[in-house]
């Protein structure tokens, strides 16, 4: 495909969890890019006001000149424009593709939100608390549905790492991050013990070794956040 060769760009930023599944669908796919830091604490470029003026937020794909914001819609073009390269990142089967974007929605609308609320610290005592309860009550429901849509593999996607995958495999350094500046156990394997073992793999899946953040570093990232 003709577009898959023009140049490539990433604006954004290490610690998003957002950013960071652009960069796995890249890896998966081989593609080459380049990253475009965004600073997070000063002014936002003028490259991230121009290229996405609605949301003016990162991430955004700059494909051609061409840019593609929204970090879900950037992993599907992705997919489609390397459909040739590298593992298909959606399901082929209509019904798979529509459940796995369903339960990537569910994550951005109703885990991701509480993860990084709690992480830094947002809140006071009462609304920490319900946090608490959506994340582990949204942890159960990923764990029940990982049982069903990978079939006894590895990942959501199969045997391979796929959109629902990089969806929620997105947040695994801020869940870590959350479990140290909270002191409590997220992903314990004997109340999930299929979303454990799945962190395990997805950490150590090749796209995302380099992605995804330690969590001391997101912990210095919250710390320097706190004082802004």
């Amino acid at each position: 495909m003709a577009a898959a060769g023009k140049e490539v760009k990433l604006i954004g930023s290490r610690p998003s969890p957002y950013v960071a599944r652009v960069r796995i669908a890249l890896h998966l796919k081989g593609v080459e890019y380049e990253f475009l830091h965004e600073e997070v604490f000063g002014n936002k470029s003028e490259l991230l006001l121009r290229s996405n003026p609605v949301y003016k937020k990162i991430p955004v794909l700059i494909h051609g000149g061409q840019p593609i914001c929204e970090s879900l819609v950037i992993v599907q073009y992705i997919d489609e424009v390397w459909a040739a390269s590298g593992p298909a990142i959606l399901p082929a089967d209509p019904l798979d593709r529509a459940v796995a974007r369903f339960w990537a929605a569910y994550i951005d609308d109703k885990l991701g939100p509480n993860c990084v609320a709690l992480a830094l610290r947002l809140g006071d005592e009462v609304s920490r608390a319900e946090s608490k309860e959506q994340l582990f009550a949204g942890l159960q429901l990923l764990d029940e549905a990982l049982g069903k849509i990978s079939n006894g593999k590895s990942f959501f996607g199969g045997d391979a790492v796929g959109f629902l995958d990089i969806a929620f495999g997105s947040y695994l350094g801020w869940l870590k991050a959350l479990e140290k500046v909270e002191g409590i156990k997220l992903l314990d394997e004997s109340r999930f013990p299929r979303l454990a073992k799945w962190a395990e793999r997805f950490c150590s899946a090749k796209a995302a070794t380099d992605v995804i953040p330690e969590p001391d570093e997101l912990v210095e990232f919250v710390k320097l956040l706190a004082h802004r």
